[in-house]
């Protein structure tokens, strides 16, 4: 098999802990400039690329500034900085559980990305730790949702990303999740539950259709109190978007604070931290693929509505 070759290094410097964008022009197309294919691809209007062209914004591997004329070459590499949106600030820590020189695992904040995606860029997991540990090589191994807090696992080296990674895409990470939900004594746990989950996109919230499986949970039941909560045991083994709370859900016990499932909620006010999702990434266990360390990892984290119940469903 052709191995790929690796593009060039960045010839832009990070902003604010978040990568320079690069584009890769395409093998085949009929455009003349790169401009053309940029205006096409970008999706920003000619007259903000036009803009970007004349401040020399985009710059080729060599870290020149692209002529706006210049002729398109097929496989050529384009870098630029992408305009960072206004972001209002996670207002909670995040906590490094340990530090190696090959990785770093975090105890994540509800509501804090794990990388930059969509509206949020600077205020992410990554962003932060490569700016407040000034590791910016860092990168992400796997990704939690922002709205589940937990642990998170780094990777220093970029030749190491792939090792790790693989860790996940072949199931030998056991990772263990807590969740706070209704208490139902009709439902028989533990029990795992098997379906088939997709995720449209352009559509919020991940279902359930028929055919072969492609996501599994175990659930079990850690304990239960007279207000009608239970705290549970989540253990995938499958990672499919929203899994775990598609799972709850489909078991009548949806987890608290999900504005996704049963309904989809209207979205809140930028900064509304109130209520976070009471479902929390405890545990990672794994063989260190570099080091042949053996890893157990647990979230320090208290999930809000099991230990306070009305300081969480009140939360200002």
């Amino acid at each position: 098999m052709r191995r790929r070759t690796p593009p060039p290094p960045a010839p832009l410097p990070q902003r604010q802990g978040v990568d320079p964008v690069r584009v890769r022009l395409p093998q085949q197309g009929a455009w003349a400039t790169v401009r053309e294919h940029l205006v096409e691809r970008l999706a920003a209007g000619g007259g903000v690329v036009d803009e970007m062209f004349a401040a020399g914004l985009f710059v080729g591997a060599d870290g020149r500034a692209v002529a706006a004329d210049a002729p398109y070459v097929p496989g050529m590499f384009v870098w630029f900085h992408r305009e960072l949106p206004d972001e209002v600030p996670v207002p909670f820590p995040l906590e490094v559980v340990y530090r190696d020189a090959h990785i770093v695992v975090v105890d994540k904040p509800h509501f804090l990305a794990t990388t930059p995606r969509g509206s949020h860029v600077t205020e992410t997991a990554l962003a932060r730790l490569r700016r407040e540990l000034g590791l910016p090589t860092l990168g992400a191994a796997h990704r939690l949702d922002r709205l589940t807090a937990g642990l998170v696992l780094f990777t220093v080296r970029p030749e190491e990303r792939g090792a790790y990674q693989t860790l996940f895409r072949d199931r030998r990470v056991h990772k263990e999740y807590e969740a706070v939900a209704p208490y139902d004594a009709s439902l028989a746990l533990p029990r795992t539950v098997r379906s088939r989950i997709v995720k449209e996109r352009g559509e919020l919230a991940a279902r359930e259709v028929a055919g072969e499986p492609n996501a599994v949970s175990r659930v079990e039941l850690i304990e239960h109190r007279a207000d009608g909560l239970g705290r549970y045991r989540l253990l995938p083994e499958t990672g499919q978007t929203h899994q775990l709370r598609v799972h709850m859900n489909a078991l009548g016990v949806p987890i608290l604070g999900d504005p996704l499932y049963p309904v989809v909620a209207d979205p809140g006010p930028a900064g509304d931290f109130r209520r976070p999702l009471q479902l929390l990434a405890r545990a990672l266990e794994f063989t260190d693929p570099v080091t042949g360390a053996e890893h157990r990892f647990r979230s320090g984290r208290v999930l809000g509505a099991w230990a306070s119940y009305g300081t969480w469903a009140c939360r200002p």
